[in-house]
């Protein structure tokens, strides 16, 4: 498998650890469209409180896990669960509660890369 490949696979299991827990408002942002970036790829949702934020970041490396076999590079944030950051290389996942995430407005500083709102599940 090469790059791209492996990074869709790993984001569709990031995705579907957040809708396993209902994460709101998904949105892929695809910085390769801009390219000289950290990584390729922010996902970024955010949960209702502190707990549900912890849920769907520990959801999310269990579901990738079990269907890529990979570790989180690194993880931070848990603590106090207001945004919690899991690093998989060209893959970065950030989960809000939804007040910082209006705050950081990470969409709003990566508005030049192509940004897609993912569906959320019922």
């Amino acid at each position: 498998m090469n790059k791209a490949e492996e990074s869709k696979v790993l984001i569709e299991a990031i995705l579907e650890g957040i809708h396993r827990i209902k994460g709101k408002e998904i949105k892929h942002v695809d910085l390769e469209s801009i390219g000289h970036t950290e990584c390729g790829h922010f996902i970024i949702c955010h949960g209702t409180s502190s707990t549900h934020v912890d849920s769907i970041a520990h959801t999310v490396e269990e579901t990738v896990k079990e269907i890529t076999g990979e570790d989180v590079w690194h993880r931070d944030g848990y603590r106090n669960a207001l945004w919690i950051l899991l690093d998989y290389g060209d893959v970065m996942v950030h989960v809000f509660q939804e007040e910082a995430r209006r705050f950081y407005n990470l969409e709003g500083l990566w508005a030049d890369a192509k940004i897609t709102q993912i569906e959320e599940e019922d």
